[in-house]
């Protein structure tokens, strides 16, 4: 990602139709949280994450996709009443296809420690980012590619720090609430100890925990349903029930349709077997195994190395990976097994 595809993300709304190249700034309608992040090393992101922790009774106007981990992982550092933060166009709709921020986000807003809206800028600074609270605010300011926190302290400045936090509670008064389709952490892993069982809610959840704010999104090579399938291969769980956990019935994380591409896809990788159990008249279910050793043995945070690894081989015409000496090599799948 360029400098300036990374500065787009404080900036102005960008413009762009649907179809065409994901817009970075979050804002185009349809953004995507993995064509934002993950990222490497961000400097403002890291800036704003130290200055908000430990503050109190924060109104954040204009929080575009690219800071808005960042904020949560300050509010995590925080206590007191709920942080008002106000997001711009978009990034509230990005987290219904992000699993790991938006299940995060949708944690911290069941626990009401943020309340989150979408509202325009503030105009404070040039990002038109703004970060207020009664001690000091703070704004997105400099040219794109050398952008950084602007801070006024209500011991130099009362008055304007007073105009400023007025102003961005206003902001989000007006703004619109919008709800985050996505579930809770806590309701995600109660239904998937309820549908599937403790084992692959234990392995979700750890996984949660390791990975970074936009991993695995819906415009990834590896989605995040296709990380689904694999956890729920590697401990033999029915096709059907994953669909049923996943789907509207469920947690309604993504159409329960959506999952056959990602299942047929791991079966071509040779990650996975889908056998096919018979059960009379109707569409047969399907078992879903885990072959490959790796996957299989992995412990839960090594998982998408492990799909990334073997996603990075290179395939034949029907999509199984170019190793045909190795297949020759496979152990039966019950030799295999950890338990």
């Amino acid at each position: 990602m360029s400098d300036d595809e990374v500065e787009n993300d404080t900036a102005a709304d960008g413009e762009g139709d649907r179809g065409s190249v994901p817009d970075p700034s979050g804002v185009e309608a349809g953004p995507e949280v993995a064509d934002v992040l993950p990222r490497g090393d961000d400097p403002l992101a890291e800036t704003v994450e130290a200055a908000l922790a430990g503050r109190a009774a924060v109104v954040a106007v204009g929080v575009p996709l690219r800071l808005l981990p960042a904020v949560l992982a300050a509010r995590e550092r925080s206590s007191g009443a709920p942080w008002w933060i106000a997001c711009r166009p978009g990034v509230v709709d990005a987290l219904s296809r992000a699993l790991v921020l938006g299940t995060a986000v949708a944690e911290a807003i069941e626990r009401d420690e943020i309340r989150i809206r979408t509202g325009e800028s503030l105009d404070h600074g040039s990002g038109g980012t703004v970060l207020a609270s009664p001690n000091s605010v703070d704004a997105v300011v400099g040219p794109r590619g050398d952008r950084s926190l602007a801070t006024t302290a209500v011991d130099d400045d009362p008055e304007t720090v007073d105009e400023v936090c007025e102003a961005a509670g206003s902001r989000f008064e007006a703004a619109a609430a919008e709800p985050v389709e996505m579930p809770s952490r806590t309701r995600l892993l109660a239904a998937a100890r309820e549908v599937l069982d403790d084992r692959f809610a234990d392995d979700l959840a750890t996984l949660l925990e390791s990975l970074e704010p936009g991993a695995f999104g819906r415009t990834t090579d590896i989605t995040d349903r296709t990380l689904l399938v694999a956890l729920a291969a590697r401990h033999d769980h029915l096709f059907r029930d994953l669909r049923r956990w996943i789907g509207v019935d469920g947690v309604d994380i993504a159409p329960e349709q959506e999952l056959t591409d990602d299942r047929r896809t791991l079966v071509d990788r040779e990650l996975i077997e889908s056998i096919k159990i018979p059960m009379g008249p109707g569409r047969p279910m399907y078992r879903l195994r885990a072959v490959d050793d790796a996957l299989l043995r992995a412990r839960p945070e090594e998982v998408p190395s492990i799909l990334e690894g073997q996603f990075a081989l290179p395939t034949d015409e029907d999509g199984r990976p170019r190793r045909e000496a190795s297949r020759k090599e496979r152990r039966p799948v019950w030799e295999r097994r950890r338990w």
